[in-house]
Formats: structure tokens, C-alpha cells, sequence
């Protein structure tokens, strides 16, 4: 049955970053995951199997291939006369023109049109996060709690809690304390960017406080923060099954692998609990008598000549006889040529590597000079529809912009640690 109770918001507009390459074409949300999905998949299909299904989709940076995954929201059943989906980007007209300038700002954009939903509850959600998630329990947490706003907290290693918003607990799962990003974190208790507030809590917040927000306008750096300040009821809901914040090419990298595992912790298999997605029609995958496998998710209209190791392929990809793919995530409609070698590698969508090319060789894994941030654990990143000449080396750590083309690796190979991008990303 649909949930009268809360509407849903879900934040879809960030650059993502540290993603590297992988976001230069496309919104974070829409990058590929575990073969067929995008990211955004998991959050809509909570969604729906949480019975919610009004739901707002807030985009802003790059959004076209979002918009045309999601499209009138049919996989997900959100393609109804009343409620659904609405995918909204900013536009002049609004309580302020321009860009969103956060993720409160965000919502704050639109919260007119919140305010006349019959709803009394907003459901605040990224569209960025890997998990399965029953809403409904979180919510009648919230109303047990009469809280004004409610979090969702999950523990995660304390060498990755400086990525997240640390949370304070009392022994009655109220927040006292709220921290976001701290270089220093005290505790690995964390905020999920998952949050439920009383509609007219939070429209009383953003009408007091976004008006005079000076720059950015977050519910992290700002919201959650004043309203512990000023007393207001903010309490934690315990998450303790799967989630992972895949906002950096390492965990995005792991998040894939982990998938692999014998008993993974992310069941896709599960039909009590289906991620839904917008899946085109293509044949079935075909391994050739050459064809060696092992470990690996092979999506549909894949063509196997040569060998697959512990990798995760998307639809349409090609491996072509005498190429090895190991410990990779090669992406939609990517042919990887004769004898090539794939290691630790993740290869965006439509890409041709050439014959005898080796992607990831070498024991150098010193960080990306110009992205150390996103590229230090030895993963190199290959760009949307850029096509690698035959016998190209690329080491470990490298960077490979979109669309180049075999003119623009004139140079030869391509050292650990280096940065190719072509002429037209560069200005």
C-alpha cells in the first residue's frame, strides 16, 4: 500500500568529484553499478518497496543522462497520475535564481511545492549511496520519537569517518552532538544522508536560514547543526545492514568487487526486496570456445572471447579473443581488443581499447600527480568514448580523459601516475 505519510525527496544534483573521470559526462547518480544499474537505482527502488511513491528527483549538475534513465519513472512504477516521480533541475522563477548552492538550498528551492503536499513527513534522501532500506520502519521511529528530525546513523571504520557527519548519541538515541567531516573524528558513528523531517520543522528552518546563507547551505554544515542548537528534537535511527557511500573511485571499486564475494552482503538476487532499473533489450551474453570465466557479473549482450577474472561487466561489452580482464569494472558498450590486459582497472562506457594494449601494468602505484585525491591505491580510470591506439602501456594510478582518440596519445605509453586529457577538456 502507498504510504500517505512522507514524501520523498532525493538530492541527485552532485558533481561527485572524487569520482574522477567517471563524473566529467554524467551526474554521480547516474554513473553504472554491478553492471546493469546506476547508482540512483537503489534509492528509487527503496522507495517503492518502502511503499513511497511520490518522489521528487532534485538534479542539477550534468543532468541529461539522469533525466533519460529515469524518464517517467515506469521501472520503477513511479509512472503514475497521482504522485510518482518529478524530476526538477533550477530554473529562473524560483525563490532564488541560479544554481543550487547546497543541499539544503536544494530543497529549500522547491519547498513551496512540498508544503502543499498532503504529506506531514519529508523524506530527504542521496541519490549516491549503495543499500537496502526499508523506510517505513525509520519513519515510525520518527513519529514514536515526536522527533522534528530524524537521522539514520551506520558505524563504519574509523580511518573513513572523516568522510562523513559524526554523530553524538544519548542512552534514548538523541542527537547531542553533530559534527560534518571533521579532519579528527571522535567516534565512527555517522550520519547516512538519509533523513526524515516534520514538514513544518523543516519549513520553519529553511524560510528562517537559507535567505541569509552566504555561500553554501547544507543540511550537514548548517541545518543539523543550528537546529541542535536551538534545542530542536533530533534523533538517530539506528542502520546496521548494507550501505556504502561510493563517492570516491576506491570505494566504488570495492563496492563492485564486494559483489563478488561467495554470500554477498548486497543480495541482488533477492526477490522480496527487487532493485529496479531501466534495462535495455539486448541478447543474451555469449561466451565463445575460447572463453574463460571466473568470479565475475556479465551483463546481457556481452560478447566473451577471452578471459574474464573476479570483474564486473555491463551490457554490450565486447572481450575480444587473447584479452584478459582482471579485477576490473568495464562499462556499457566497451570493446576491449585482441591480447589486450586489464588490471585493476575502471573502463567507462563506449570505449575501444586497441589490440596488445595493457591497462594498469607496473609496481609503481605512487598517486596521480594532478588527482591524488581520487587516484592513490593503484586503480586507473579510463574515460567515456576515448579510444586507445594498439600496443598502448598505461601504468598504475592514470587518469584518461573522454573522447580522445589515438592522435592524442602521440607521446606513447603513459607512465604510472600521469594525467591524459585531450586539448578541448583542458580549456
Amino acid at each position: 500500500m502507498p504510504n500517505q505519510d512522507v514524501v520523498a525527496v532525493v538530492l541527485a544534483g552532485g558533481q561527485g568529484e572524487r569520482l574522477s573521470v567517471l563524473t566529467e559526462p554524467q551526474a554521480l547518480p547516474a554513473v553504472p553499478f554491478a553492471g546493469k544499474y546506476r547508482i540512483i537505482d537503489f534509492t528509487l527502488s527503496n522507495c517503492v518497496n518502502s511503499g513511497i511513491y511520490d518522489v521528487m528527483v532534485l538534479t542539477q549538475y550534468r543532468p541529461l543522462s539522469l533525466h533519460d534513465h529515469i524518464g517517467n519513472g515506469k521501472p520503477w512504477d513511479l509512472d503514475r497520475l497521482h504522485g510518482g516521480v518529478r524530476i526538477v533541475s533550477p530554473y529562473l522563477g524560483r525563490k532564488e535564481g541560479g544554481w543550487d548552492r547546497g543541499t539544503a538550498d536544494a530543497v529549500y528551492q522547491n519547498l513551496s511545492e512540498l508544503m502543499e503536499h498532503p504529506a506531514d513527513n519529508v523524506l530527504v534522501l542521496a541519490g549516491d549511496h549503495v543499500y537496502k532500506m526499508d523506510y517505513r520502519q525509520m519513519l515510525d521511529f520518527h513519529l514514536e520519537k515526536g522527533a522534528d528530525v530524524t537521522l539514520a546513523t551506520f558505524r563504519v571504520p574509523i580511518e573513513e569517518a572523516h568522510r562523513f557527519g559524526i554523530v553524538t548519541i544519548d542512552e534514548d538515541g538523541r542527537i547531542i552532538g553533530f559534527e560534518e567531516k571533521p579532519r579528527q573524528p571522535k567516534s565512527n558513528l555517522v550520519s547516512m544522508g538519509v533523513y526524515i523531517f516534520n514538514k513544518e520543522a523543516l519549513a520553519q528552518r529553511l524560510n528562517r536560514d537559507a535567505p541569509r546563507a552566504a555561500n553554501r547551505y547544507d543540511f550537514g554544515r548548517n541545518v543539523l547543526p543550528r537546529m541542535l542548537q536551538d534545542g530542536d528534537k533530533v534523533f538517530a535511527f539506528p542502520y546496521e545492514a548494507y550501505w556504502r557511500d561510493v563517492g570516491t573511485v576506491q570505494s566504488y571499486w570495492e563496492a563492485n568487487m564486494e559483489l563478488l564475494e561467495d554470500a554477498p552482503s548486497m543480495d541482488l538476487y533477492d526477490r522480496s526486496w527487487v532493485v529496479y532499473t531501466r534495462s535495455e533489450e539486448r541478447p543474451p551474453a555469449v561466451l565463445y570456445a575460447s572463453a574463460k570465466t571466473g568470479r565475475s557479473l556479465i551483463s546481457h549482450g556481452c560478447q566473451i572471447a577471452g578471459q574474464v577474472i573476479h570483474s564486473i561487466l555491463s551490457p554490450g561489452v565486447v572481450i575480444e579473443e587473447g584479452a584478459i580482464v582482471r579485477d576490473s569494472i568495464i562499462m556499457v558498450d566497451t570493446v576491449i581488443g585482441k591480447n589486450s590486459v586489464i588490471d585493476r582497472a575502471i573502463i567507462d562506457t563506449e570505449v575501444v581499447i586497441g589490440p596488445n594494449c595493457q591497462i594498469g601494468t607496473g609496481e609503481d602505484s605512487g598517486p596521480n600527480r594532478l588527482d591524488p585525491e581520487s587516484l592513490s591505491t593503484g586503480l586507473t580510470v579510463v574515460g567515456k568514448r576515448s579510444r586507445l591506439p594498439e600496443g598502448l602501456k598505461v601504468g598504475r594510478n592514470c587518469k584518461i580523459g573522454t573522447d580522445l582518440r589515438p592522435e592524442d596519445f602521440s607521446h606513447g605509453d603513459i607512465a604510472s601516475g600521469e594525467t591524459i586529457e585531450s586539448t578541448a577538456v583542458l580549456t
